[in-house]
Parts: structure tokens; sequence; C-alpha cells
């Protein structure tokens, strides 16, 4: 475990909030009902002040699709729109399979990879995932593949092998991803290149599993490009099989829509058509951390349901008859639930009509398409049992050990770069009282970070072990080279921004993450009223202002999004930001020490030019000290965030 070495033990107890319990949240379409909470499953956790008014449309193949999840497992406590947790979206599964199981059709559960790196539960262990996995393995999934952050180490991607791979089997899925085998030294894949099976009501399906081209892996792995995997033999054995197939699903961690420069699905896309310009290919993306929809042909399209546990994806397609595929359930698509109706695209003479929604992550969403007509009821033991996990987990782990009181929202990009609402100025501040070296306190110093190292934003309440790992979940050490001019030293920062340095973070390893409602860029809905569609009859709820979040447009339109929400303001931000120490009144010096993130090492010696080398740098405080570090030793320090103790709330 990482442990906070730096960080004074705080007698302070983690905030608990209780909701009212919903006794009956269904009723008559007609009536209206004023928004409440209802129970909530996490005991420091809220939930959505409203949901969603439209019912699912119920293909012949369905899929639900989570992605880049992050370890964000017990749900975003302090945001009610992403509040549900592992146990809730287990619980949920379970329902649709046998909602699907009830209909005739069939419903596969996937997942597409980048398990850790973005909250406690994950990371708070080593290896990251040890104590999450064993939750994220309570869903039924039916296919999975692997993500790059299963890869930037060597004891993660063992992990992937020995303890992924072996309890998934062959639903595990890592069509162009190997290891080192640690006894014969030669390549293995870590999973399955591929999967040939057949659905309950008779579709046969053959599966790849896809990453990007991605670079930055422990050289204890292998990434192939796609260029080559698709000249490979396995794969031209698979889409030349003799075995009919009626659908090709692809997996992937990487962006849905083609015109993505990472995606690699193109390729892909390309290489199954030549052999099969007509069947259906489902891609289901990740990745780039947006919800999206994209087109690829009149049958063929790819769906990416966001990050974070924020988005639950749902995709349904029809159009599968005697004629065309081995399909024995109902037909046309089952009854007294809406079923999908849309071309892929317009005049287009494919039989296949899709529907695709982005739900938010919540119990009112969840509880609210679980119900049917004869049950209203939603928990079930198996998903009571994975919260209560979930909830002794983190206090194993003590991620709710309060550090101070977060007095207001910060973002990354809903609010101008260094404006008062933004995370950069609280951090810059950040790294100047806290990375301090007490050998050389009195020597000026420029504290340089990349803005790709910051992957959420700080809401109102309390900061706690858990926030850490959420705001920053990198270990990157602080290094330094002493005694850089003044005049070199002070014009860095911008160098670097102008030169687009390091990307490793931005684009090919770890994007830069953007804000959750805006790419695709935002458009403001209206809610929706009094709809009814033939679902369940549910009692639809009076909403007056809308909250922020999720307002997506993909190539079906602006309707995608489950549940309505305003858009949030979006900013752009530099690849890097600075704080500043030890100048005193002046804030000038003839030299300082140069102090930045190990991750940017090459960047800053490339700018600094043929005076400087590697043998010129080294750890600041000591190599223990990181980027997890740093916040929270500000945090105990600052008076700002130690005002709101100890009744420290979220509202």
């Amino acid at each position: 475990m990482h442990l906070l070495k730096y960080i004074p033990a705080i007698g302070v107890a983690f905030l608990v909030r209780t909701s009212l319990a919903c006794s009956s949240c269904y009723g008559p379409t007609n009536h209206v009902e004023h928004v409440r909470h209802v129970k909530r499953m996490q005991p420091d956790a809220i939930n959505a002040t409203y949901g969603p008014t439209r019912a699912l449309e119920w293909g012949q193949l369905n899929f639900l699709h989570t992605t880049d999840t992050h370890g964000w497992l017990e749900g975003h406590l302090k945001e009610g729109s992403y509040g549900a947790d592992w146990g809730d979206f287990v619980t949920f599964t379970t329902r649709f399979k046998h909602q699907a199981g009830n209909m005739g059709v069939d419903l596969l559960v996937v997942d597409t990879g980048d398990l850790h790196d973005g909250a406690g539960l994950s990371d708070a262990t080593t290896p990251d995932g040890e104590i999450s996995m064993k939750v994220f393995d309570k869903v039924d999934y039916d296919l999975l593949t692997i993500g790059n952050h299963e890869l930037y180490l060597a004891d993660v991607a063992y992990q992937a092998l020995d303890e992924i791979s072996t309890y998934w089997g062959d639903k595990y899925l890592t069509s162009n991803v190997q290891v080192l085998n640690r006894q014969t030294k030669e390549w293995q894949y870590i999973g399955k290149t591929h999967r040939y099976f057949t659905t309950q009501h008779g579709l046969r399906v053959m599966a790849f599993g896809v990453l990007f081209d991605f670079t930055g892996n422990t050289n204890v792995s292998k990434v192939i490009p796609a260029k080559t995997m698709v000249t490979q033999q396995w794969f031209l054995d698979a889409i030349n099989t003799v075995e009919p197939v009626d659908v090709f699903v692809v997996l992937g961690h990487n962006p849905a829509r083609a015109s993505d420069r990472t995606s690699t699905f193109p390729i892909v896309f390309n290489a199954i058509r030549a052999v099969h310009p007509d069947t259906p290919i489902q891609f289901l993306g990740g990745h780039s951390h947006i919800r999206d929809f994209a087109v690829f042909d009149s049958s063929s399209t790819s769906l990416e349901s966001g990050r974070y546990c924020e988005t639950l994806g749902w995709l349904s397609m029809s159009g599968f008859a005697s004629d065309n595929s081995g399909y024995v359930g109902i037909q046309p698509g089952p009854a007294g639930v809406p079923n999908p109706t849309r071309k892929a695209r317009q005049n287009s003479t494919s039989p296949f009509v899709y529907s695709r929604r982005y739900l938010d992550w919540n119990r009112r969403t969840f509880e609210y398409h679980a119900a049917t007509w004869y049950d209203h009821s939603f928990d079930y033991n198996s998903g009571l049992a994975v919260t209560a996990e979930v909830t002794k987990y983190r206090e194993q782990l003590k991620l709710g050990q309060v550090y101070g009181c977060v007095p207001r929202d910060y973002c990354m990009t809903c609010a101008p770069f260094n404006s008062s609402g933004s995370i950069f100025p609280v951090l810059s501040d950040a790294l100047g009282v806290a990375v301090v070296n007490e050998s050389r306190q009195d020597i000026p110093r420029y504290i340089i970070a990349n803005t790709g190292s910051v992957r959420f934003d700080m809401y109102k309440g309390p900061f706690t072990y858990d926030d850490t790992f959420i705001v920053s979940p990198f270990l990157d050490v602080f290094l330094y080279i002493p005694e850089v001019p003044y005049d070199l030293a002070s014009k860095l920062l911008d160098l670097l921004n102008n030169a687009g340095a390091s990307q490793k973070r931005n684009i090919g390893t770890i994007p830069v993450e953007r804000d959750i409602c805006v790419d695709p860029l935002p458009t403001r809905f209206g809610v929706k009223r009094g709809e009814h569609h033939g679902a369940p009859k549910i009692t639809r709820r009076q909403v007056v202002d809308l909250v922020p979040g999720y307002t997506t447009k993909d190539d079906f339109g602006t309707d995608g999004d489950d549940t309505a929400h305003s858009a949030i303001p979006y900013y752009e931000i530099p690849d890097f930001f600075q704080g500043t120490g030890g100048f005193g009144d002046g804030g000038v010096a003839d030299a300082v020490d140069l102090v930045f993130v190990d991750f940017i090492e090459s960047d800053v010696l490339a700018i600094l030019g043929s005076n400087y080398s590697s043998g010129d740098v080294s750890p600041y405080i000591d190599a223990n000290f990181t980027t997890q570090d740093y916040l929270p030793l500000y945090v105990t320090k600052s008076g700002a965030f130690q005002a709101g103790l100890p009744n420290c709330t979220v509202a």
C-alpha cells in the first residue's frame, strides 16, 4: 500500500449522510411525484435528484457496456448523478439478464478495459487492483478486453495474465496484447485472441478485443499494431472461418469514432468487410473517456460509454431473421417495450435497426429501468453483498480518512485556467507549499508538473485519503536540477507549453481529461415530460432545474443521454503548470532549483538544451515523495482547507 507517511493523522470522522427511503417509487404514468431522495447503498454517498423518463428500446441483441472504470467501484460519493456503487450495478445487470430471458432476446454485458489508476479502492494497494478486482469480478460479464492502464507496470501486466485472464477464461480477449512468459521467456497472449460462441437465442458471434496502438507499455508486454494483427494467420483464419457468423463483436480500448487518430477500429473494420461485406459488425470502444456513438456503415456502428462509473452504455439492434442468421428468439422484437427503429444510415436497405442510450450511473436510473409491470423491487442479496464488500474494503484501506475540507468546487476544465473556479491555482499553490526540501527551503524554486497528471475535479466537502488518488493517482517523483540561471528557469514553463511537449498523457497514453460533457460538443437539452413509449408505468418526476452533466451529440443526434442535464462549459488547459517557492518579496534570484516530475524529465532537458543532461538530475526530496503526496500534505497545512472542520458538508 502506498502510505501517506508525510501527512499526520487527523482524527476527524468522515461525514455520513443519510437520505429518505422511498417506499414506493412507482405509480401510474400520469402521476407527478415531487423529487426526493431515495435510499443509497454506500453510506456516505448521495443519490440523483431526478432521473430518466424514457424506457429503453430492447432489440433482439442488446449490450450493456462499461469502460474506463478506473477503480470507481464505490461510485461518486459527492456527485448524485453518478452515486451508484458496484453492488447496485451487480443487481442491475442481474435483473436485466432476467428481463432479457423473459423477453426472448439476447443481452451481452461487456467491458473495454482500464480498471484502475483513478480511485483509492483500486490504487491504495500494491499492486493496483489487488482488492478492487475482487469486487469487479462480481458482475456477470460476457466479454471483456484489456486497457492500456493494465500495461504500464510489469506487476500489473502479470496481474492481468495471472488473475484477470485466469478468472474470465475465454471471455477475456486480448487480440493484440502479449506478455513475456516468466518461465519460457516466450511471448504469449494475455487473454484469448478471439472467441466464437452462440448466444442463448442462436446468434453466432465472432468476437475480438483490440487495444489501440499503445507504445507506453512495460517491456514485459507487447502491443501488436492493428495493421500487423489483421495480417496474422490466426486473424485471417477467424474471419475466414467455415463456421457461420451472424455478427462480429469487436471490443476495444479504442476510441469509437473512426476519425479519431488514435482509433484502430477502422483497420479492423476494413479487414472484416473485405471478407464479410454485409455481416453486422458491432464495435464497443473506450479510452477517450467520452460518450459517443458512430456509424461505420449500414450494418456497423460503434459505441463508447464514458468513464469512471459515470456512464452505463446501452445498445440494442434488431434485424436478425432465419434467412440471415441462426437467431431463434423473438421476431421482429420483444413485446411490451419499445424496440429500435432507426437505420444506421438513412435510406439503408440493410435490415438492421439500432438504438443507443447513455445511462447516468445512479440508483434512480437503475431502479427506473429495472422495474417491470410485474416487479418494482430492486435489490438482490448478491448486490447488497457486494455493496457491503465495498464498504468493508474502503474501511480497511482507510479511504474515508479526512485531511481537510474543500471550501468549494474546483474543476479542471469547466472554468478558465487559473480562474478562481479552476483546480490549477490550488494545485500550483500546493506545489509551492508542500514540495519543499527542508535543507534547501531558502533557495528559490520553480516546481513544474504536467496537467495530464491531474485526473479529476475537487468537490466541496471532505478531502479524504480517497481524494488523493482521485485527483492525482500517479506516482511521479519530484526531481530537480540545482542552480539553474533564473533567466532560463523563469521562461521554461512558457517554452514547454509553446512547444506542446509531452503528449504521452495527452493522447497516446493517458488522455488529458476533458470535461465530461463536451466531447462531442455540448448541446443544451430541454426536459421532456409526459413521454410514453409503451414502457412500464413509471412515475414521472417533476424537475424544475437541470443538474449540470452530460449533453452529448453523436451520429444519431442529441437524444442519447438517458437523463437530461444542463451543459457544462469547457475551457482549454495548457500541457504544464507550475508552483513557486522561496522567492521572498523580490520574486527574482540569480539561480533557482528547477523542480519537475520525473514523467516530463525528457521534455525539460530538451528545452534546457545541451548544457544539461540526466546526470544533472536527482530526487528533490527523496525517491518516495510523489505527486500522490503533495496535495494532501498541502490540505493539512492550508487554513482555507482546515476552516471547515470538523463539520464539513457537501451541500
